[in-house]
């Protein structure tokens, strides 16, 4: 069920390694709890947002298109860019990371893994995952469906164990104590992090069955299962350490399993080794959606969009992706990684829903299947400017080099978009590495008939003829 789908593609590796970072910057186990459930109650808001204007605006592609389409070209460039740079390589690095601290963290009991062997075995993943999605469609979700099981092995142990310990009178809970503003906001930016892809469905609207019901249900369901789900595993975590071990440790989950399974602690490790193993293939298998996206509307090169004549797997896609989270792995702080991401989303999400309130201004008479009080974007939106504000003055370095990145791409959209009328020697240039690039990846470009049926992939793409339309990823890679 779509609900599935949602939920399942929110709870990620995310609720493994952002609660240290939520519990250091709240400074309390009571201040995180509430940054838990508060984070909870703001994802069903910003979906709801997301929701009318899925129906409004039916195209898959999500906020970039969203944001095209109300506030122009450049604001919808701007977003796919610092998504193709920042947002899912650094997604794809803090997974890779998190299951290379999972896989290390037992070895070496009395302190930290070091850096360089986190670092390359997150890149080993990397690789060995590329490879999987460029060799075969059918292999990469056969490793999708093997590895979810790990996480809800993991999630269910954690939960049932908690509430074991709750039942014994076992907890570390303690009183609040002083805050600092603005760290509590960046203990939102973490607990954000494992909510992220709660606006998955608003990437394959086209693609839904009944978007108008189907859309607020899963909404509806998944969101308040996830914030039980994290808020319980988050309390199971402090029944069964302080909140000084739970800070000293890099794999809360498994410092858990060692206090709590005795002879048996192996399961969490490798439960959540398969989960985040998962998790970096999941990320890889979507990613090329928005590729897709971008390219259909002429703001990405076309090889970008290109798949493999035979095996239909969008391989220049998934390199492009490899090589930016590779280059993402030059830290293995986590923690910097994901206040980076966090702040960067964030932004986008508070610009996507004040684009509501544009369009509820623009088109009044515009026909709306799902139609939200407008007490909810503006909720939204007070929250958002509190969130970027107390970031950015507690993070200036960090947030500051995410706002750096997605101004490079004023200049890159004027002159690789707008401009239209280039030099002949550019467009001839452009071409023979495209031309060049598809005989090394063997990739031409995907062509739909108009009834929507794929045709497969066409040769013609050395003459620099344009197909028709762009499949989705799914369409493309079924």
């Amino acid at each position: 069920t779509r609900s599935d789908i949602s939920s399942g593609n929110i709870i990620g590796s995310g609720i493994f390694v952002s609660p240290k970072g939520v519990l250091e910057n709240a400074s309390c186990v009571g201040v995180a709890i509430i940054v838990w459930v508060t984070t909870g109650i703001i994802t069903a808001i910003g979906a709801l947002c997301y929701a009318e204007l899925g129906v409004t605006i039916p195209k898959s592609g999500g906020d970039y298109s969203y944001v095209k389409d109300i506030f122009g070209g450049l604001a919808g460039f701007l977003r796919l860019w610092i998504a193709v740079l920042v947002i899912y390589p650094t997604n794809q690095a803090v997974i890779a990371l998190t299951f290379s601290n999972y896989i290390l963290q037992p070895l070496f009991p009395a302190c930290l893994p070091p850096e360089n062997g986190l670092r390359l075995l997150a890149a080993v993943c990397l690789l060995l995952l590329t490879w999987v999605n460029c060799y075969s469609v059918r292999w990469a979700t056969c490793v999708q469906d093997v590895f979810t099981a790990g996480k809800l092995l993991a999630l269910g142990l954690i939960i049932i164990m908690g509430i074991v310990q709750i039942c014994k009178g076992t907890h570390a809970f303690e009183t609040f104590r002083d805050y600092d503003v603005g760290l509590i906001a960046l203990s939102f930016l973490q607990g954000s992090f494992a909510y992220g892809g709660w606006n998955f469905l608003n990437y394959v609207t086209e693609e839904l069955v009944d978007p108008y019901r189907n859309l607020p249900r899963a909404i509806f369901i998944s969101i308040p299962v996830v914030t039980f789900v994290y808020v319980f595993a988050n309390v199971a975590y402090v029944t069964a350490m302080s909140p000084q071990e739970l800070l000293a440790s890099n794999a809360v989950a498994v410092t858990f399993g060692e206090k709590l399974l005795g002879v048996m602690s192996w399961i969490m490790p490798i439960s959540v080794a398969l989960s985040t193993f998962g998790g970096v293939n999941g990320s890889l298998f979507t990613s090329s959606r928005l590729f897709f996206a971008g390219a259909r509307e002429g703001h990405l090169p076309r090889l970008l969009a290109m798949i493999h004549v035979q095996r239909c797997t969008p391989i220049p896609a998934l390199l492009f992706t490899l090589i930016s989270t590779l280059l993402m792995l030059c830290t293995s702080d986590i923690y910097t990684l994901i206040n980076y991401v966090g702040f960067i989303n964030y932004l986008f999400y508070g610009v996507t829903v004040a684009g509501q309130i544009v369009l509820r201004i623009k088109e009044p008479d515009m026909y709306r299947p799902i139609k939200v009080s407008l007490i909810w974007p503006v909720i939204y939106l007070l929250f958002w400017a509190f969130l970027l504000v107390f970031s950015l003055y507690s993070e200036p370095v960090v947030c500051g080099i995410g706002l750096a990145i997605m101004m490079t791409g004023v200049p890159v959209y004027f002159l690789g978009v707008y401009w239209e009328n280039k030099p002949q020697c550019c467009n001839i240039t452009i071409g023979k590495m495209t031309h060049l690039c598809q005989k090394l990846c063997s990739v031409v470009y995907p062509v739909m008939e108009e009834n929507l049926e794929p045709i497969g992939p066409q040769k013609n793409d050395e003459d620099g003829e344009e197909g028709k339309s762009l499949q989705t990823a799914d369409q493309t890679r079924a």
